[in-house]
Parts: C-alpha cells; sequence; structure tokens
C-alpha cells in the first residue's frame, strides 16, 4: 500500500496529537498550510494591519506588544508548538491592535482565514480540534489577566515561573520578561535571583 506523504508535517503530527483527524483533512491541511521563515526582528503583523494567517510556530520565540507613551508594552511571549494570530485582526477583520514580532529566527507553519473556515464547515473532526484549541487560548488569557492584577512585583515573578513554559524562562531576555510582567529591568534583576535561589 502506497504511504501518504503530507506537507507541513510538524503541524500535521502536533495537530493529531491534540485530537485525531482524517486523512482527507490532513490532506487538505497538508496543501492549505503555508511555511514562512522570519528572522530576529522580523514581524509577522504591525500593529494596524489586518492579520488574514493563524500561525503555528515550528522553531521560534514571538512577542506580542503594543506602543503606550513611547514605550512598548510586552502583553503575551510564544515558543514553539504555539499559536500565534491577532484576534481581533483575525476573528473580526479588523486592524490589528498590537505588533507580532520575532525575538528569534522564527519558523511557522500557518492556514488562512478562509481555508480555517472551509474546514470547519466540512471536516466534523476540525469542530472538535478548534474547540479544544480555544480552550486551551482562554486559560493561557485567563492566566495572563490573573497574573497582571497580582500587587506585588515578586508575587507576579512567581506566579510566572509556575504557570509559562520554561523555555519562555530561559530564553526570553530581561528587558521583554519585565515588560510583560509590569515592572522595571532593575526589579526584576532585584528580584529574580532569590525566587530562584529558593526553588
Amino acid at each position: 500500500m502506497p504511504t501518504t506523504t503530507y506537507n507541513h508535517l510538524f503541524s500535521i503530527v502536533l495537530l493529531n496529537s491534540i485530537h485525531p483527524l482524517s486523512k482527507s483533512l490532513n490532506k487538505f491541511l497538508s496543501n492549505a498550510l503555508k511555511s514562512s521563515h522570519y528572522k530576529k526582528g522580523d514581524y509577522i503583523l504591525r500593529q494596524g494591519e489586518v492579520c488574514d494567517r493563524l500561525h503555528i510556530i515550528r522553531k521560534g520565540l514571538v512577542r506580542g506588544y503594543f506602543n503606550y507613551e513611547n514605550n512598548e508594552i510586552t502583553t503575551w511571549v510564544s515558543v514553539d508548538s504555539e499559536m500565534v494570530t491577532s484576534i481581533s485582526g483575525f476573528f473580526k477583520k479588523e486592524p490589528a491592535l498590537e505588533n507580532i514580532e520575532c525575538l528569534e529566527d522564527t519558523y511557522t507553519e500557518s492556514i488562512s482565514h478562509h481555508d480555517l473556515n472551509f474546514a470547519l464547515e466540512n471536516f466534523k473532526e476540525m469542530a472538535c480540534l478548534y474547540r479544544i484549541l480555544l480552550e486551551e487560548y482562554y486559560m493561557h488569557a485567563e492566566y495572563r489577566a490573573f497574573m497582571v492584577r497580582i500587587p506585588t512585583a515578586k508575587d507576579r515573578y512567581s506566579y510566572f515561573l509556575q504557570n509559562n513554559h520554561p523555555e519562555i524562562i530561559k530564553r526570553l531576555s530581561k528587558k521583554h520578561l519585565a515588560s510583560l510582567l509590569n515592572m522595571r529591568p532593575e526589579t526584576l534583576s532585584r528580584i529574580e535571583t532569590p525566587v530562584f535561589m529558593k526553588n
């Protein structure tokens, strides 16, 4: 029996590990997904643009941020095997509220808004996969919303360590981590060593 060869095997394997997909959906995704390579410092999306693609990071480090009074405010960070898009840009077809910047050389596989909707309408297992992915996204959004409301810098940092991918902590610069945690870099430097010693 001939073996089916899929393009974009990383995303196909990853999605099937979350929820088993039919051969027909695997074939559709294999053709619909697009591979992209971004260099460190490149933007997947800039604030004000309309985002048409949902990305899965094969390898890389990406942050979302917006500008406020000449400061860059980091709102989230994603690494290997995580999804990246602009919520307002992708789902509502409105100008994106934030920039999506690559902090490392980053490789993604992405699907267009049109192809995602086609898959949802024509493959029943895609709806199950989509629900699982949305649940995961909302859980992460809840963690971030909770974290920013923690009043002390030390407790925000401790909460971050307990609830985030360890690769983010290893690979994210002090500057961007401090912005994500809503504190000054010098505050982060002052509190991180005691926390690590305690753990």
